[in-house]
């Protein structure tokens, strides 16, 4: 073997140790760096979770305060059912009520409108005026003379003043 030939063999030897740690060097970068992008993604994803759990517990303090709010709405309509129940319940007996009144006001005009009847003298010196004679109202009016606020009556000519004569 020629020393050419040895040179040669150490050239060879020499270029394929380079080789190798050439492609050595390059796997061990490949894997640094895929390791360090493994790392980052994993940072990543870790801060992922963490902002995911911080809206979680966002979006859950947000429900309790929607389901709150819901449940308020839900017994203030309760008690708005309630107080209308009620309203129309007092507004029907009202209603009862003044039909009785009706009822009974009618039964008592009736019963003085027989005693007008039967005693026509007491209707013309009470003034007494009732609904079938007006039409303007539901009870019984006076006129003025008649009332407790009317002046004193002067007159003479009245039943209990009969005998006496103007001055």
């Amino acid at each position: 073997m020629d020393s050419s030939t040895i040179m040669w063999i150490v050239v060879a030897v020499v270029a394929v140790i380079l080789l190798a740690l050439l492609v050595w060097f390059l796997v061990r970068r490949s894997r640094t760096a895929a390791a360090e992008r493994h790392e980052a993604e994993r940072a990543e994803a870790a801060e992922l979770r963490r902002g995911a759990e911080r809206e979680r517990i966002d979006v859950q303090e947000r429900e309790a305060s929607a389901q709150k709010l819901d449940a308020e709405a839900r017994l203030q309509q309760a008690e708005a059912d309630r107080k209308a129940a009620e309203a129309a319940r007092l507004q029907q007996e009202a209603q009862d009520r003044n039909a009785k009144v009706g009822e009974s006001r009618a039964d008592v005009e009736e019963r003085l409108r027989r005693a007008d009847e039967l005693d026509p003298e007491h209707r013309a010196t009470t003034g007494t005026v009732y609904v079938h004679d007006t039409d303007e109202g539901h009870r019984p009016e006076h006129r003025p003379e008649h009332r407790a606020d009317a002046p004193p009556d002067t007159r003479t000519d009245r039943a209990e003043g009969e005998g006496r004569h103007h001055t």
